[in-house]
């Protein structure tokens, strides 16, 4: 009993740091999202209909109650005139740069084609004002999914973790099993043309060098 209750409690004890790091995220953005919003004289009426959210949600997202997705953030950024990158900007900056994403916590980003069974979650994330990478944790395990095609700046570097995949790169496609990785350039339309084997999880690593932050 004594050993069941030591395990339940270092449990707690990790859920309760995980969650206190989110939250101290989540007061960091709203401080930031808030102080630019004054900044500029704008009222969380004016901000919240520009960016497409409630003005409840807003005050939430302010005062740290609420965590936001990626497309959220990116709306209410491009409202505020700044990058997506700045609103995280000196966030952990105390701790010598290093950015530590336990496995599962990656933010979960909204992207064109995401539909249910195909998630991207974002492992890391520039603090700077220019973004020089993005590494994604792909999972996708509907067979039965169609994929649109994705055309972006800069290289993209695809590594398999599990499962089989047709992947498209232009005109040419390619068969990746486990262990296999693709390079390419991420102007040119790719995407996932055929899942053989579910689940598949894969890295997704975008290097965009000196690419201005969006």
């Amino acid at each position: 009993m004594a050993a069941l209750n030591a395990q339940v409690a270092e449990v707690v004890a990790s859920n309760e740091e995980g969650q206190s790091e989110d939250r101290r995220l989540e007061r960091h953005l709203g401080n930031i999202i808030r102080g630019l919003r004054l900044q500029q004289r704008l009222t969380i009426a004016d901000v919240a209909s520009q960016a497409h959210i409630s003005r409840g949600m807003l005050s939430k997202i302010e005062n740290g109650q609420a965590t936001s997705s990626l497309d959220t953030l990116g709306r209410l950024a491009a409202v505020l005139g700044v990058s997506l990158s700045q609103l995280f900007r000196n966030f952990d900056s105390d701790s010598g740069g290093a950015q530590l994403v336990k496995g599962g916590s990656g933010m979960e980003v909204v992207r064109r084609g995401t539909r249910r069974g195909h998630t991207y979650q974002l492992l890391a994330y520039d603090k700077g004002p220019r973004r020089s990478f993005e590494p994604f944790l792909v999972t996708m395990d509907d067979a039965s999914e169609i994929f649109p095609s994705f055309e972006h700046p800069g290289t993209e570097f695809i590594h398999l973790l599990e499962g089989k995949i047709e992947y498209r790169h232009g005109n040419e496609t390619y068969v990746l099993e486990a262990g296999d990785s693709l390079t390419f350039k991420g102007e040119v339309p790719h995407g996932p043309e055929r899942l053989i084997e579910v689940p598949i999880r894969m890295l997704s690593i975008i290097i965009y060098g000196d690419e201005p932050a969006s």
